[in-house]
C-alpha cells in the first residue's frame, strides 16, 4: 500500500470519526428537552423557479408554521416535559439549489451512505453553520415545494436520525399548509428518533401506530398517531388528518424520542 493510499485512509477515517463524534454530541443535546430545537424550515422550488411556486414561497412567514410549536407543547404536556416549549420553527431564507436526489428504497447499504454524505455536504453548503446560533440545536427541514393538481403523487418525505436533517414533499398551495404541518412535524420526530408506525400496506401497526389503542369499538379512531399521520376508520382504511389538531404523540413515539423512560 502506497503513502499516499494510508494518508487518503487515514484521512477519511478522520472525517468519519469527526461527524460520528459530532452526531453523537447533536443526539444527546436534541434528546434532552431540557431547552428548544430550533426548527428552521428551508423553502425550496422543486419545479424549475415555477413562478406559482414561488409565489407561494415568498408569501409565507412564521406563522404558517406556528401549528407545529403548538402541537408539540401541548403534546409535551402530557409526558411533562421540562421545556415548556419543546421546538420554536422559524422560516429560514429560501434555497435555490435542489438537494441530491434520495436513494430509492431498495438501494444498497453503500448507496445510501454515499447519499448521506452527499447530502451532508449539499446542506454545509447551502446552509452554513453560523456561529451566533446554537447548531448543535438546530434541526434543519428543506421543504421542497410542489405546484399543487389533484392526484398529483410527491415523492417520500424523509428525516434523517442523526445529523438533525430532513426533506419534506409538500404542495405549495394555502389549502395544504396544515397538512404540510403534518408531514413536517412527523419527519422532524424522525431526527430524533421516532420511527414510523405504518406497515408497507401503509395501514396503521396495532397498537403503536393508533392513538387509542383502548378505544372500544375500536373504529373508527378518532385521532391519529403522529407517526402515520392517518386516521384508522376500519382495519385497512385510514385517512390523512386534516391537521396536526388531529394528531397525538403515542406512547411508543414519546418513548422513542427520549419524552417518556
Amino acid at each position: 500500500m502506497t503513502l499516499f493510499k494510508i494518508i487518503r485512509i487515514l484521512l477519511l477515517l478522520s472525517i468519519f470519526l469527526g461527524l460520528a463524534f459530532y452526531a453523537r454530541q447533536q443526539q444527546l443535546k436534541s434528546r434532552n428537552w431540557t431547552e428548544p430545537l430550533q426548527l428552521m424550515i428551508y423553502p425550496i422550488n422543486a419545479e424549475n423557479n415555477h413562478p406559482e411556486v414561488n409565489d407561494y414561497i415568498a408569501g409565507l412567514n412564521d406563522q404558517v408554521f406556528a401549528p407545529i410549536d403548538q402541537f408539540f407543547a401541548e403534546q409535551g404536556k402530557a409526558y411533562n416535559l421540562i421545556t415548556q416549549q419543546p421546538t420554536l420553527t422559524r422560516l429560514g431564507a429560501t434555497v435555490s439549489m435542489l438537494p441530491p436526489p434520495a436513494p430509492r428504497p431498495d438501494a444498497g447499504v453503500m448507496a445510501i451512505i454515499g447519499w448521506g454524505l452527499q447530502f451532508r455536504y449539499w446542506t454545509y453548503q447551502n446552509t452554513p453553520e453560523d456561529a451566533d446560533d446554537d447548531n448543535i440545536r438546530r434541526v434543519r427541514v428543506f421543504v421542497l415545494y410542489h405546484t399543487a393538481s389533484k392526484g398529483k403523487q410527491l415523492e417520500h418525505s424523509l428525516g434523517l436520525d442523526k445529523g438533525l436533517l430532513a426533506v419534506v414533499h409538500a404542495f405549495a398551495s394555502e389549502d395544504q399548509d396544515q397538512q404540510n404541518n403534518i408531514v413536517i412535524a412527523h419527519e422532524f420526530l424522525h431526527t430524533v428518533g421516532a420511527k414510523d408506525k405504518y406497515a408497507p400496506d401503509n395501514t396503521a401497526l396495532f397498537p403503536v401506530g393508533y392513538a387509542d389503542p383502548q378505544q372500544s369499538p375500536l373504529y373508527p379512531q378518532k385521532m391519529a398517531e403522529i407517526m402515520v399521520g392517518r386516521i384508522p376508520l376500519s382495519e385497512t382504511q385510514l385517512r390523512m388528518a386534516d391537521s396536526l389538531r388531529e394528531c397525538v404523540v403515542g406512547e411508543e413515539t414519546a418513548r422513542e424520542i427520549n419524552w417518556l423512560r
